[in-house]
């Protein structure tokens, strides 16, 4: 796992790493994600659970499954319980990154980069905030933050929260180094 979230992390993506099934539900309901990687064999729910849970509820971020199953009935019912696409282990990086990056352009074609929340506009591809006709200056601290809270707007953002997702060292939120792609890793 250390070697899969310090080689994403590498690449500039943004990971935050769950380690049961039922947690990775959780994260994947109430935080806003550009892709899941999502492991089969996972502790208290398996992957192929909490896809097809994911998919009821109405959740369409594109789903990287990363197995070790490797029969094609596997990749069959896990492509099949709604995952975008199916990588065996043991992978090759450059084959995982050319997978995530597929995924996120597959992604970016149908997600809006405008965020709209009454009279305030975020365009999220020139990093311009608006509040009516007015231009509004931010830094790059003041922006991070206002686009999180444009995410996730029916989420209750505590201190503590904000403050990890802002500064702390294992979380980047589209700053220069990572732009605004976030990857939940499973397992």
């Amino acid at each position: 796992m250390y070697f899969i979230k310090r080689g994403l992390t590498e690449e500039g993506y943004c990971i935050d790493v769950v380690y049961d099934g039922e947690e990775a539900e959780n994260y994947a309901k109430y935080s806003s994600y550009d892709l899941i990687i999502l492991d089969i064999m996972l502790p208290k729910k398996d992957g192929i659970t909490v896809c097809q849970n994911l998919r009821k509820e109405n959740i369409n971020t594109p789903i990287l499954m990363l197995t070790a199953k490797d029969s094609v009935g596997d990749r069959v019912k896990g492509l099949d319980s709604g995952a975008d696409d199916y990588l065996i282990k043991p992978f090759d990086f450059d084959e995982l990154f050319a997978r995530v990056r597929s995924l996120l352009r597959r992604e970016s074609f149908t997600r809006n980069p405008v965020l709209k929340v009454g009279d305030l506009t975020l365009n999220t591809l020139t990093r311009e905030v608006w509040m009516g006709e007015k231009k509004l200056k931010l830094t790059p601290k003041e922006y991070n933050i206002l686009e999180y809270f444009m995410r996730n707007p029916k989420i209750v953002v505590t201190r503590t929260i904000l403050e990890e997702k802002m500064w702390d060292i294992d979380w980047c939120f589209s700053n220069d180094s990572c732009g605004d792609r976030g990857i939940f890793l499973c397992r």
